[in-house]
Parts: C-alpha cells; sequence; structure tokens
C-alpha cells in the first residue's frame, strides 16, 4: 500500500545515513519562544522498523514526531523520508514541506475526525481531495479497510455516534488509506478508557507484524516491549538513551531512563 514514487519538491538526501533507512532525522531543533523544546535531535527507522518514543510529559516527543512529517516547521535540522528530504537550515517552501508530509501519515491522540462526515467520508477526504485518486477506487478500499477491523456497519455513522476505541481506529484507518511510508503515532491510546485500549493497540501489533514502518510515541511500555525494534527514550529535548526494547526497558543505561521506567511500571 506504501506508494513508491518520489513525490514533486523532493531533493536528494546528503546526509549519508545509511540505505537501509527510510526516515531520518538529523539535527532537528526547535524552540517555542525562549523556550528550547528540541535539542539537535537525530534519529533513524529502517523500512519496516517500529520505533517507540518514549519519555515524561513536555520532553519534546509530541514535537519530535510533528516536526518528522514538517507540521512542526524545525529551526535548523534536515528531515528525510524515502528519497524526499527537506533541509531547515532556511525556511523550506510549501511544496517541499508537502512532499515531506505526502510520505507520512499521522494518527493523532484525540482522533481529529472531522464531526460532520461519516466515517467513510472521513477515511476517504485526503485519497480523493489530496491525493486525487478515483472515489470508487478510494471507497472499495475504505470499505474494506473497515470490514478488516470489524465497523463494516459503522461506514455512515458519524464520529459522535462511535465509541472513542472505535473513533481511534476509524483515525488509523484514515490514516492507512493514504497508502504511507510511515505511519506516525501521537500518544494514540491516552485519551481513551482503559477497556478500550486493547483493540487499538491490537491493530497496531497487526500493522507492526506486516510490516509498516512506525513511529509510536506511548506511555505503554508494555506495547514497546513487545512491538517495537527499537525504543528512544527523550529527555530535556534529547534522545537520551536508544537501544532495543530489552535494554532501554530491563536495563536502562542512564538514571533518567531508569527513574521514568519505575514510574510508569511502578506509580504511586
Amino acid at each position: 500500500m506504501s506508494p513508491t514514487d518520489t513525490p514533486p519538491g523532493a531533493t536528494p538526501d546528503p546526509t549519508g545515513a545509511r540505505a537501509s533507512s527510510l526516515l531520518t532525522a538529523a539535527g532537528v531543533s526547535k524552540s517555542f519562544g525562549d523556550v528550547e523544546v528540541l535539542r539537535s535531535v537525530d534519529v533513524s527507522v529502517a523500512r519496516g522498523e517500529v520505533l517507540a518514543v518514549i519519555g515524561a510529559s513536555g520532553s519534546g516527543k509530541t514535537t519530535l514526531l510533528r516536526c518528522l512529517n514538517g507540521l512542526e516547521v524545525p529551526d535548523s535540522g534536515r528531515v528525510s523520508i524515502g528519497h524526499t528530504s527537506v533541509d531547515f537550515a532556511t525556511r523550506p517552501p510549501a511544496r517541499e514541506l508537502r512532499a515531506l508530509r505526502d510520505r507520512s501519515a499521522m494518527v493523532f491522540q484525540h482522533y481529529h475526525l472531522f464531526p460532520h462526515r461519516t466515517v467513510l467520508e472521513n477515511i476517504v477526504e485526503g485519497p480523493v481531495v489530496v491525493q486525487r485518486r478515483p472515489r470508487a477506487e478510494v471507497n472499495a478500499e475504505a470499505l474494506a479497510l473497515l470490514d478488516r477491523v470489524g465497523l463494516a456497519d459503522r461506514a455512515g455513522a458519524y464520529p459522535h455516534e462511535l465509541s472513542g476505541g472505535q473513533q481511534q481506529r476509524v483515525g488509523i484507518l484514515r490514516a492507512l488509506a493514504l497508502r504511507p511510508d510511515v505511519l506516525l503515532f501521537d500518544e494514540p491510546t491516552s485519551a481513551l478508557d482503559p477497556e478500550l485500549v486493547g483493540d487499538v493497540l491490537g491493530l497496531m501489533r497487526d500493522l507492526a507484524a506486516e510490516g509498516w514502518t512506525m513511529v509510536v510515541v506511548t506511555h505503554e511500555l508494555q506495547f514497546a516491549r513487545e512491538v517495537a525494534h527499537r525504543v528512544a527514550f527523550v529527555d530535556g529535548g534529547r534522545v537520551l538513551e536508544e537501544g532495543p526494547p530489552d535494554q532501554v526497558l530491563r536495563h536502562p543505561q542512564h538514571d533518567r531512563t531508569r527513574q521514568f521506567v519505575r514510574r510508569l511500571l511502578h506509580p504511586l
């Protein structure tokens, strides 16, 4: 389902990143006023890899995720997805940001479904309006996706008629319908009641097993341990520790990582 052609506006990637990396971020920094949120962050994700990004609230996780597809424009650094590369040393033109965004799709914490559109319309909007794909083709694909997660009978429903877990699964299907190279998840279960979390994580596990490239900002450490290939701990706007889940979550090397993991696994 992933696109293979380079979108208009793509530029060669001069960073020398390893050939297997699908997504790379090099020296990404971002400030809001006097607050430095990201400090020269480097990230790379191979094709088919799942990277879990963990850290305390305010550490810069969500800002990093949004910088990876240009929803937030970094102050400096370079972000590349496939052959599409954007240098933020100077403010890039809009066409370069669009080319970068075309390579990925975001799943938001609070769903962000259009309230006045049906489930089916929410899924087909992007592929039809933005990608200009034939509506009949996109409708058929959207219905197949809904059937896959047991929501085919809800195609004509509106978001307010769905549970939070159903809305988030629709949000994931909306992202899949765009056929992105990379799926970006921003705390996809944090707004859900505990009994609704399982269905969303189950779908994400299936996507990981199918080989989707995913960057997941999450507090679900068990999910990160079971599904992620690597875990990155972000603290104070930097990637403080990164490695396989067993290393970072079971045998962290940094005191701050140990404190964070202990607090989540053994809350007061």
